[in-house]
């Protein structure tokens, strides 16, 4: 798919590509140019296959050529080069065994996993609330928040050898004793500043809002030493870690209404915590009959078991618009359909040409072999084909467009298992009775039931931040433009950030076409949405999304509570998996800033998955 004119290599591009992702040996000598890269990208993927390798890195080359296929960023800078690093963008680590050795044991894991370049997810709620006797030592327990900073230390000691940028994400379910400091911990500013916070929000949690009921906050009798429940309220729950409901301890019970109102406010102050509705991630995971979800990558677009990992693709939309900005302007939608096949192809190649931090990793990603394709530019090809982001023909279009990319890896991943075999966790009765391949098409269906399939997962919509910004700054994700004209913090090879001038790639591509003419109506930017529009675009791609999509909700700073508070009850409502949205504020400031904006700078980790 072509495209009538092309804005050249933009420098802050080509920076991203010379610090993030150019090869450089031993000797020093480096790749001369990106499509250096790509070849190498694309012959190591290929070295996945068993016969025609040759053509598979030529067909592997075309897809990377002019950004069409944008793999994860650890996959565009480890792929080919040798070096002792993981090809996966992120993971979720095992269950944390609430002792001081399962704890270390863990960290240790932790810090392997991340110095290999793979973000890493935990959920803390495993642990025993503050207070809690342990009854071995007979010392107190401090809570998941206090480890918790050892993880934040962990990760800057880390950085501070060069390593690779940490990202964690935690999380802690809803009724956690300890969730009311969970929710308040970042509003000191020096506290946990490496990691993403998510709250596990629970069906009965949403139910008890509803309702204005009270709410135990509660922790499984077997993990408390003996009498610590004596004379207490005690009920049964399902927790992470175990395979059916087990009698808890009420530590006590608070207002439904009013922890909601806890969450928001810390969400509306600070940004954080974001909220993942777990229930519905556990009720649609296609593996609903062997694993149980409790925490997500850095980013929250892969809900994963413990040791579960996901490698990322991006299908870059602006690559597949005909005539932009003409009233022949088309989207094709058949070239997404075949480069969604071979994307998948290269992302199941990943799976088996990469190192893993931790054998147990490999055990996991190689029984189910999650992959995470999904899309970015979107915003762009809207604007190239003339439409709005807040309109329904574009909610109609991007829903077409995700529904084109998931089907056809869907049928890649068919044919793959007929080639190659499904993945072995796969039962043929169990995986057919999942919520959301019942909802594809006969044809996949009848295409599972004959061959398998090769991949558990296969889409996902990630933040693509910076892989974004390495195709000429095409708008992120599923993201509007945040600013035709923008300041943007880079964080260079040295550890150091710099501020960058940057120009839309809609807008750029507009000015080499039709120079100084007014931008039509569709150039329409995030401020000029209202947060609805961001809601109903992301529900419009969730039904396509088979694990779930990484999506920032941007309110301006004046935006009311009331409102912002109602942003997270539709997005429940609208069958979301997830919500962040984020205000300005601070704390935590802005990552990016429009032309003329002030910007506050902090140390938290940009919302990328590369």
């Amino acid at each position: 798919m072509e495209i009538d004119t092309e804005p050249p290599f933009n420098p802050v591009a080509r920076a991203i590509w010379h610090d993030k992702y150019r090869c450089v040996d031993p000797q020093g000598a480096g790749e001369a140019d990106i499509d250096a890269t790509w070849r190498r990208v694309a012959g190591a993927l290929a070295a996945a296959e068993s016969r025609d390798r040759r053509t598979w890195a030529r067909r592997f080359h075309a897809l990377l050529t002019d950004f069409t296929f944008l793999p994860g960023g650890r996959i565009l800078a480890g792929a080919g080069t040798g070096r002792r690093v993981t090809l996966f963008n992120c993971f979720v680590m095992g269950r944390l065994e609430d002792s001081i050795d399962g704890i270390f044991s863990a960290l240790r894991e932790g810090a392997l996993t991340m110095h290999q370049g793979g973000g890493v997810g935990y959920d803390f709620s495993t642990l025993r609330p503050a207070g809690t006797r342990a009854e071995e030592s007979g010392s107190i327990a401090s809570g998941p928040l206090s480890f918790m900073q050892v993880w934040d230390s962990m990760c800057a000691t880390l950085l501070s050898t060069g390593a690779r940028r940490g990202a964690m994400m935690a999380t802690l379910r809803c009724d956690h004793p300890d969730i009311e400091a969970f929710i308040d911990v970042k509003r000191d500013p020096a506290r946990l500043r490496r990691f993403n916070l998510s709250v596990l929000v629970s069906d009965a949690f949403m139910r008890a809002l509803e309702h204005d009921q009270s709410w135990p906050l509660v922790f499984p009798l077997q993990a408390l030493p003996a009498g610590e429940a004596d004379g207490a309220e005690v009920i049964a729950r399902e927790l992470p870690g175990y395979d059916a409901p087990v009698p808890c301890k009420v530590w006590r019970r608070v207002s439904a209404r009013a922890l909601w109102r806890r969450l928001m406010q810390a969400a509306y102050d600070c940004a954080e915590p974001g909220v993942l509705f777990i229930d519905r991630i556990n009720a649609e995971n296609n593996l609903y009959w062997c694993e149980r979800i409790s925490a997500t990558n850095p980013c929250g677009e892969i809900p994963l078991p413990p040791y579960g990992a996901c490698n990322l693709g991006s299908l870059n939309l602006t690559r597949f618009v005909d005539s932009p900005f003409s009233t022949a302007a088309r989207f094709d939608f058949d070239a997404l359909e075949r480069s969604a096949g071979l994307a998948t192809r290269m992302l199941d190649n990943v799976i088996s040409v990469s190192r893993f931090p931790l054998r147990v990793q490999r055990q996991q990603a190689r029984a189910s072999r999650r992959i995470g394709l999904g899309l970015t530019g979107l915003a762009d090809a809207l604007i190239m084909l003339g439409l709005c982001y807040d309109s329904p023909q574009a909610r109609e279009l991007a829903a077409q467009a995700m529904r084109t990319l998931c089907h056809g890896a869907y049928r890649d991943s068919i044919a793959l298992a007929a080639e190659r075999g499904s993945f072995p966790l796969f039962d043929r009765e169990a995986y057919l009775d999942a919520a959301f391949i019942r909802r594809l098409p006969a044809d996949i269906r009848d295409g599972i039931a004959r061959d398998g399939i090769r991949n558990s997962h296969l889409c996902a919509i990630a933040p693509a931040g910076t892989i974004s910004l390495l195709a000429n700054n095409v708008s992120s994700g599923l993201e509007p433009v945040y600013a035709f004209s923008q300041q943007r913090r880079i964080l260079q090879a040295d550890g150091q950030y710099r501020i960058v001038e940057l120009s839309d790639y809609a807008r750029a591509l507009w000015r080499q076409q039709y120079a100084d003419r007014p931008l039509p109506p569709a150039f329409v930017a995030s401020a000029e949405l209202v947060p609805q529009a961001h809601l109903q675009m992301q529900a419009a791609l969730q039904p396509h999304v088979d694990s779930a999509i990484s999506k920032t909700i941007n309110v301006p700073q004046t935006y009311e509570y009331d409102r912002f508070e109602a942003i997270y009850r539709e997005a429940y409502r609208l069958g979301l998996k997830g919500c962040t949205a984020f205000r300005p504020n601070a704390v935590t400031g802005s990552i990016l800033a429009a032309d003329g904006e002030a910007q506050i700078h902090c140390c938290n980790p940009e919302r990328e998955a590369d």
